[in-house]
């Protein structure tokens, strides 16, 4: 069981928090490139529970500063974007994307000091679309994360942005707990309904596999197994990677290129973004005789952006209007009634509550990916604290190349993990580094 204390240190973001600190060792995703345009309106950016802002100068640079102006602490959201820095609208004074002051219009030229004035600023690096913003106290940031998918070519991948109204954990949890397909998302399907060549059916056909997990250099990793054919064993794995990414098991391991990343914006506020490799064969979501799957959808409508702290890539179907769920449609044709795999994820994840109590669970065998990687966080963030231990991939993010999520069938008699380590092997390698020798 998950204390009381260990949950708090789990969940807890902010500044001098024992988890907040662990995650400042690292480059955060924050926001998409595309959402701050040179000389544009400045962004408002919740992260690690710190409001921030966020805007492109004329020339292109990104600028992640503290909201508020260091003069009197107006907050910048209402600054003008012009000519290399955002300028408070109070007095004036302009800031550019290093936080320097440029200008004090209102301040006699004799008397300025704009030198000894300086906004509170983060690194902010783009890559592949994404904004990362570095939180942490060195004065040379770490490496920027090299999570397989992160380093596919730009135009070969999608990414997609959701708010989650509940805790980072507990939202990262449900790409952990890769059991909950057979039931949450899969619980009205028939394994008949599938083709027989498509072996998504065994987690139908049996829906209570068994697991191995183990930590990993880069975090932990699992292995769900169910009986198959002739001696084989269906396998689906899955990976944890710190300190808040997920690979997760929707396809065939050999072109399974996608990740989740979980990052906390406050404690009980989480930006996820699903970055996915546009060449992958596509997941479960049709019948043998091709009607699609209910309640499988995968494209939820969003509600339009707003610039509040908590404004932004929010789904229609929420906890205001349950989750737009249909009684009727759910004792006819879907488990839950809930039409899509985010929204259906999304509802579980939040109904536990902005931040659950996990002094309530009664963990299964069934839970061990989730409970090895609690311990794999609190050890880490305890080392860091205890004695300044660096987190794992902090310098050396390189070590997660070998992390690819997704379903194979194997020989029953072989060591599972040989058996990923020889999957890997064959796999597609569209980022030229899977197979680089070492």
């Amino acid at each position: 069981m998950t204390t009381r204390i260990d949950n708090e240190h789990l969940t807890a973001v902010g500044p001098g928090t024992l988890m907040g600190n662990l995650m400042r060792q690292y480059w955060l995703p924050a926001f998409l490139s595309s959402e701050v345009e040179a000389d544009g309106a400045p962004l408002r950016l919740m992260l690690l529970g710190e409001k921030l802002i966020a805007f492109r100068d004329s020339a292109g640079r990104v600028g992640v500063l503290d909201h508020r102006c260091p003069h009197r602490c107006a907050s910048l959201f209402f600054g003008r974007n012009e000519e290399g820095g955002l300028r408070c609208v109070y007095h004036g004074w302009k800031f550019d994307v290093d936080g320097n002051c440029l200008e004090m219009p209102n301040v006699p030229p004799a008397q300025d000091f704009r030198g000894k004035v300086k906004a509170r600023v983060y690194p902010a690096r783009e890559r592949g679309g994404l904004v990362y913003v570095y939180m942490g106290e060195r004065k040379v940031p770490p490496p920027l994360p090299e999570i397989e998918v992160v380093l596919c070519p730009e135009e070969e991948t999608a990414i997609s942005c959701r708010l989650r109204a509940c805790n980072w954990l507990q939202a990262l949890e449900g790409d952990l707990d890769t059991s909950h397909f057979g039931f949450l998302h899969g619980g009205s399907v028939d394994p008949a309904d599938i083709a027989p060549d498509n072996p998504d059916r065994f987690q139908i056909l049996d829906r209570a596999p068994a697991f191995h997990v183990r930590e990993s250099e880069w975090g932990t990793v699992a292995a769900s197994y169910r009986p198959a054919d002739a001696g084989r064993l269906y396998y689906r794995f899955a990976h944890f990677a710190m300190p808040f990414w997920t690979l997760y098991p929707n396809g065939p391991l050999g072109d399974n290129i996608v990740a989740d990343v979980w990052v906390p914006m406050d404690d009980t506020h989480t930006m996820m973004f699903n970055i996915t490799w546009k060449k992958r064969r596509p997941p479960l979501a049709l019948m043998k005789d091709g009607r699609a799957i209910a309640g499988l959808g995968r494209t939820p409508r969003l509600l339009p952006n707003t610039t509040d702290w908590f404004g932004r890539w929010r789904l229609a179907a929420n906890a205001d209007n349950d989750y737009l769920i249909d009684r009727d449609v759910q004792r006819r044709e879907s488990f839950t009634g809930i039409d899509g795999v985010g929204q259906q994820d999304m509802a579980v994840t939040e109904s536990m509550g902005a931040i659950v109590d996990r002094t309530l669970e009664h963990l299964a065998p069934s839970d061990r990916m989730i409970t090895v990687t609690r311990r794999r966080l609190l050890m880490a963030a305890r080392a860091l604290a205890e004695d300044g231990t660096v987190p794992p991939l902090v310098d050396d993010p390189g070590h997660v190349r070998g992390a690819r999520a997704g379903d194979l069938l194997a020989a029953a008699d072989r060591p599972w993990i040989d058996v990923y380590e020889e999957a890997l092997g064959d796999a597609l390698d569209p980022t030229e580094r899977l197979h680089a020798a070492e």
